[in-house]
């Protein structure tokens, strides 16, 4: 290391050799310790790049990742899915409420910061089903940030609580009846798309006239690409329909004074409600028609169709949809019993069979 004079005085130069090239560089240093530093830190840093070495990227923290990276990810992917988005920045929202999260660096975040996150929303009174939704969130997020080169190391594995509860509620034949005799013009028809037609309240909700042609209703997109399909209806489908055709005024089967022109689920709760008060039916939310509807379907149809009628694109989705009934099990021991030979199916009574949508062409 040599002096060397410039405008501003003398500086320390360094000089050696790497594979046969001379390097000599100046400091800008007039103290001899830091310009040796700064002539090691050169070397090492030639020496990494010849091994491979990379300096290690700055970690961002759970609420920089979420705001610089994941929920602008979400706003452009999910852009024309309001509710997904609402699922996804909800998540984050109450995953950054949590500051041994949020302030963490992602490659420190463990499993016992994660059951940190888990028992205080536990002491909160939320229920399983309400935190695994939320630490889906956070499962996505990890696996973004891998993917995206936010992290050198393999981030925790984010586990479902056990003991979910899933929607297993099933209305009979005398349940719909009495719901159905009192409920209000609006809830009564849209319920009975749902029971026909095993449509996801939001899809019925977001039904267009030209969403209904040559007997069928089509759902061009949904919750997957798996939900564009069409569904043949049943004839009370078609009648109620026809009628609502007749009184049309609007793009909408379903208008409504709300943001998006339609009903929402805020329109029918309070209805809902009164009938199955009035009706004396054990309250059951909209959604367990769909699983209504596709349990009464399984009986009588392959997998396959019954996925594909249900939008889903994997049939282990729809499995969660099917809950055998006790009438269900019983016929078919009975027909177990009576020598009924497999692959074949028993006839089908004309009571259900005008639950059935007509097969697809």
């Amino acid at each position: 290391m040599t002096w060397q004079f410039t405008d501003g005085g003398k500086v320390w130069w360094y000089k050696f050799s790497y594979r046969g090239e001379m390097i000599r560089e100046s400091t800008r240093q007039r103290n001899k310790r830091v310009a040796e530093q700064i002539e090691a830190a050169h070397k090492t840093g030639l020496a990494k790049g010849e091994v491979g070495i990379r300096d290690r990227k700055p970690v961002p923290t759970l609420a920089e990742f979420a705001k610089r990276d994941f929920l602008p990810f979400v706003e452009s992917t999910f852009k024309a899915k309001v509710k997904t988005r609402r699922y996804y920045t909800n998540g984050v929202d109450r995953l950054l409420e949590y500051d041994a999260l949020a302030g963490e660096k992602l490659d420190n975040i463990n499993s016992d910061k994660i059951s940190g996150y888990v028992a205080k929303r536990q002491r909160r009174g939320l229920q399983i089903s309400s935190i695994n939704r939320e630490l889906q969130v956070l499962r996505r997020m990890f696996h973004l940030a891998q993917e995206w080169g936010k992290v050198e190391k393999v981030l925790p594995k984010v586990a479902m609580l056990p003991g979910e509860r899933h929607r297993e509620r099933v209305l009979s034949s005398e349940e719909e009846e009495l719901y159905l005799a009192k409920a209000k013009p609006l809830v009564r028809d849209v319920d009975t798309i749902l029971l026909d037609c095993g449509l996801r309240p939001e899809e019925c909700f977001r039904l267009r006239w030209e969403n209904i042609k040559d007997g069928n209703l089509e759902i061009h997109f949904g919750k997957s690409g798996a939900a564009r399909r069409r569904i043949p209806m049943t004839p009370r489908v078609s009648a109620l329909l026809e009628v609502r055709k007749t009184q049309a005024t609007s793009e909408w089967v379903f208008p409504a004074p709300t943001k998006s022109g339609h009903i929402e689920p805020s329109s029918l709760k309070k209805q809902h409600a009164r009938a199955c008060q009035e009706s004396n039916v054990e309250p059951f939310e909209l959604y367990c028609l769909r699983h209504t509807c596709l349990t009464r379907w399984a009986p009588h149809m392959d997998p396959w169709t019954l996925a594909y009628l249900a939008g889903h694109r994997d049939m282990s989705i729809t499995k969660r949809y099917i809950h055998p009934q006790v009438c269900t099990i019983r016929k078919a021991l009975e027909n177990a019993r009576g020598g009924h030979r497999i692959g074949h199916t028993a006839a089908i009574p004309e009571t259900d069979i005008e639950r059935l949508s007509p097969p697809i062409n």
